[in-house]
């Protein structure tokens, strides 16, 4: 299952990223992207990437409120102590 992931919002100031941006996963292992991509972000898709693809939803991981086919996850960077960006992703699975 194809997974689109957005950059839904910034807190702070990501050196990498602006909102709107986009890149995918494709069959479960397949990275798709124009722009280039942070590695500590990446860090925060991997434990949900292959049970998202395989279509468990984001509700029963604790990454939606509510059933639906988008999740959502930050990445690591704790912008209020570094100076840097939390960057927020929605992924919207199956396109």
């Amino acid at each position: 299952m194809k997974l689109a992931i957005r950059v839904k919002e910034i807190r702070g100031n990501c050196p990498v990223y602006k909102e709107g941006d986009t890149f995918v996963i494709e069959e479960g292992y397949k990275l798709l992207s124009d722009i280039p991509l942070c590695m500590h972000s990446l860090s925060s898709i991997m434990p949900y990437y292959i049970p998202l693809s395989r279509g468990v939803s984001p509700k029963s991981l604790g990454l939606a409120k509510k059933d639906t086919h988008r999740a959502y996850i930050q990445c690591l960077d704790p912008c209020k102590y570094t100076g840097g960006g939390t960057v927020v992703f929605e992924i919207a699975i199956g396109g």
